[in-house]
Formats: C-alpha cells, structure tokens, sequence
C-alpha cells in the first residue's frame, strides 16, 4: 500500500512531473505518483500537492530531508498526509 506525504507551500508554477523529479533526485527514493492540487474554477494551483512512495521508511526519509528545504525559492512543508476525516 502506497503512503501518501503532503507537500505545502509550493511556487504556483510546479508542475507534478517537476514536483516528482525533485524528490526523487533529492531523497534517493521512488516517488510512485504525485500530484498538484488546483482550483476547480480556475485551474490555477492552490500551492500544495502530494507525493506517493512505497514504504513508511520511505516516507520517513523524504520528510526528514525535504521538510523545510528550498524548492524554487520557497521553503517548503512535507510531512504525512492526513486523511480528510481526520484535519480537524
């Protein structure tokens, strides 16, 4: 089962393929999926995205490298995602 990772305060022009790319260059670990999370309306992006990787020690070692790193200029927030049911 993939595990998901949350990625916060990313520049509006990051592409999924960039977003992967990065990742996986950085961290030494498969990225399986990724995505940018846009606007309905608009279609422009909301800032954020998610990342998949395979195992919990995978997702261990991106957030350990990647929370709080630089990407395009803007520090950037990774850590695990939280289903819907349970943000608030």
């Amino acid at each position: 089962m993939t595990k998901t990772i949350y990625v916060g305060n990313l520049p509006w022009s990051t592409t999924k393929e960039e977003l992967a790319e990065i990742f996986a260059e950085r961290t030494g670990v498969v990225i399986t999926d990724s995505r940018i999370i846009t606007d309905r309306e608009t279609g422009r992006s909301r800032g954020f995205g998610f990342v998949e990787v395979e195992t919990d020690e995978d997702l261990a070692k991106v957030v350990e490298i990647m929370n709080g790193t630089d990407f395009n200029g803007r520090e950037i927030i990774v850590n695990e995602a939280r289903p819907r049911n349970d943000r608030f």
